[in-house]
C-alpha cells in the first residue's frame, strides 16, 4: 500500500449538497478500487489562477488515501469524466 492524494478543484457553481456529493463520490472511487481513505481537507472557495470553464472560483478539496499500485490509474479514470470537477490531480506522497 502507497500513500496518495487526490486534489480535486470543484465548481463554485453548485450547490453544497451536490458538491458533497461530488466529493463522497471520489472517495467512493478509492474505496471501489482497494483504497482507504485516511484524512479529507476541505480549503473552502479559492480564485483560479486562470479562468477554467469560464469560472474564476472553485472549491479545493485534499483527499489523502492509502492504495495499491493500480488504484490512481482507476481512480483517475472515473474522476476524469465526472461532472463539476473542474480540475484533478493524483500524486504519490513521499515516505520518509
Amino acid at each position: 500500500m502507497h500513500k496518495y492524494e487526490l486534489a480535486l478543484i470543484v465548481s463554485a457553481k453548485i450547490e453544497d449538497d451536490a458538491r458533497t456529493a461530488v466529493v463522497d463520490k471520489a472517495k467512493d472511487y478509492i474505496t471501489r478500487f482497494g483504497g482507504t481513505v485516511t484524512e479529507v481537507e476541505d480549503w473552502g472557495k479559492k480564485k483560479l489562477a486562470y479562468e477554467i470553464q469560464k469560472m474564476n472560483e472553485g472549491f479545493y478539496y485534499f483527499i489523502q488515501f492509502d492504495a495499491p499500485g493500480t488504484a490512481p490509474a482507476e481512480v483517475e479514470k472515473n474522476v476524469r469524466i465526472m461532472d463539476n470537477v473542474l480540475r484533478f490531480l493524483i500524486v504519490r506522497k513521499d515516505e520518509a
